[in-house]
């Protein structure tokens, strides 16, 4: 490793020093590489990947060196990241433009629900509704409340009237556990 600091090398390769800059590319490629692995999403890929973005980007850097304002220590690094998570940003934006055109596989099943499937769950929510309308009504309030309105223990401790957010979750566990009783053949 080069005993000189990047801001040294930053300074020489700006001057035009050529192995200053191949100093500062060996010093800081690693750190990118770990750093930007993982974060462009694998829907976002294309033809380019992580390792191509990196290098995009050091060579723009390169050649944009002698304009940028680096004159203090981490003025590079911190430039390196701007600039690979912009172009990350960019390839999102290209993938979600264009996205990649599959060939159809003949033998991979539709997403569509199928009959089956919209038969059984027309009667799993039958039976919910059946099982919910067991309850008694401040019951019903807990489990609609938190599961199908996503209501937070707070807000439900509001709705139901309970003193604190635990007391609306002691009265929720106890309204799924009597729920799902309903919900479980030969009980209820």
């Amino acid at each position: 490793m080069d005993p000189r600091s990047s801001l040294e090398l930053v300074r020489l390769a700006k001057a035009g020093d050529p192995a200053a800059l191949n100093d500062l590319l060996r010093r800081y490629l690693p750190r990118m590489r770990r750093w930007a692995h993982g974060r462009l999403p694998r829907w976002a890929r294309d033809i380019a990947d992580t390792e191509d973005i990196l290098q995009e980007t050091f060579a723009e850097t390169a050649r944009r060196l002698p304009m940028t304002a680096l004159d203090v220590e981490g003025a590079l690094q911190a430039y390196l990241r701007q600039a690979v998570l912009n172009r990350i940003r960019n390839q999102i934006r290209r993938s979600v433009r264009h996205p990649l055109q599959a060939a159809l596989d003949p033998d991979t099943p539709g997403s569509a629900t199928s009959p089956l499937e919209a038969a059984v769950r027309a009667q799993s929510h039958e039976r919910y509704q059946g099982a919910l309308a067991g309850l008694t009504p401040a019951e019903r309030e807990a489990v609609v409340g938190r599961f199908e309105l996503g209501l937070s223990f707070a807000e439900l401790a509001a709705l139901l009237g309970k003193p604190t957010a635990d007391a609306a979750r002691v009265a929720l566990n106890r309204a799924v556990l009597k729920l799902s009783g309903r919900l479980t053949p030969g009980t209820g």
